[in-house]
């Protein structure tokens, strides 16, 4: 049915609610002669006469009154889902999705959907944590939580989350076998363990500071996974260097099961973004998440 149609339709029904076309053409705030040419576009398009109407009195046909009978539940479920849309407009309600690394939950992300949570109990939230890009169109996600070096082209996006500081962590053993590198260059002779997005298959590269700026090695990784954790459980059995986190990394070289290197080298990895496809016409429950996210991020 098109969109002609079913206005027509909607037409039709309040008519016979109201009896009558100018009570009709009042509630729906259109001209009397627009509600009537409606209703005989209908009946032309049918074929069928739908009011029986005189100068004093408009009443049902047989065959209106069967119309009537079956139409006005569709429109009574259509005017209430427009009133739920209304609803929503103005309140901080519904589902909110996002999608995000695995790595952002204990960052900064739990603390955050709690925080949000409590603020505001008519949300509902789903998280889906994956590491490869998102199709923001088709996926039904509200925004997704990516690095920089993971945004989609046609997304808006805002900073978010705490900056990340990385580290190359190594066992002693290995340091003690394999000797310990002195510039970055040196990577190259050594056996490294890298973070891979998802099945994507892209890899993370490790970024230094050099005299002209910043710069990104690739490393030919001996093991690449999508889970730091087990990065840092491969370093801690001696396979080789690990380019991570520093916060996660922060119990083990307390502990002193493991040294850092190269630190005088490396350069802050970019924060988290959040992106979404559009300003207009946002859900407010998102517009809500983007201003928390915003006031929380650590600068």
């Amino acid at each position: 049915m098109s969109r002609n149609n079913f206005g027509d339709i909607r037409i039709f029904v309040q008519v016979a609610r109201m009896g009558g076309f100018r009570a009709a053409a009042k509630q729906l705030r259109q001209a009397p002669a627009s509600v009537s040419e409606a209703v005989q576009r209908l009946e032309d398009r049918i074929g069928v006469k739908l009011f029986e109407r005189s100068t004093r009195s408009v009443a049902l046909t047989q065959v209106g009154e069967q119309l009537y009978t079956r139409s006005l539940p569709a429109v009574k479920e259509l005017e209430e889902a427009l009133s739920d849309i209304d609803v929503q407009k103005d309140e901080v309600a519904g589902t909110l999705k996002l999608s995000a690394p695995y790595s952002a939950g204990p960052f900064f992300l739990d603390n955050l959907i709690a925080k949000f949570a409590t603020l505001y109990p008519t949300v509902d939230v789903e998280i889906i944590y994956d590491d490869n890009k998102v199709d923001l169109v088709t996926s039904g996600i509200d925004a997704a939580i990516r690095s920089n070096t993971l945004l989609e082209p046609d997304t808006h996006a805002v900073t978010v989350g705490p900056a990340l500081t990385m580290s190359i962590i190594v066992s002693q053993d290995y340091l003690t076998r394999k000797g310990t590198p002195k510039h970055p260059q040196d990577i190259i002779n050594h056996d490294t363990l890298c973070y891979a997005f998802g099945r994507s298959g892209q890899l993370a590269p490790w970024s230094f500071n050099g005299p002209d700026g910043v710069y990104t090695i690739q490393p030919k990784p001996r093991i690449a996974v999508n889970d730091m954790r087990s990065l840092l459980h491969y370093a801690e059995q001696g396979l080789g260097l690990a380019y991570v986190y520093k916060e996660i990394a922060a119990p083990f070289l307390k502990s002193g099961k493991m040294k850092d290197v190269l630190n005088a080298h490396l350069t802050p990895f970019p924060r988290y973004s959040l992106n979404y496809l559009s300003k207009r016409h946002m859900p407010r429950r998102l517009r809500a998440f983007i201003d928390m996210a915003k006031e929380s991020t650590i600068m």
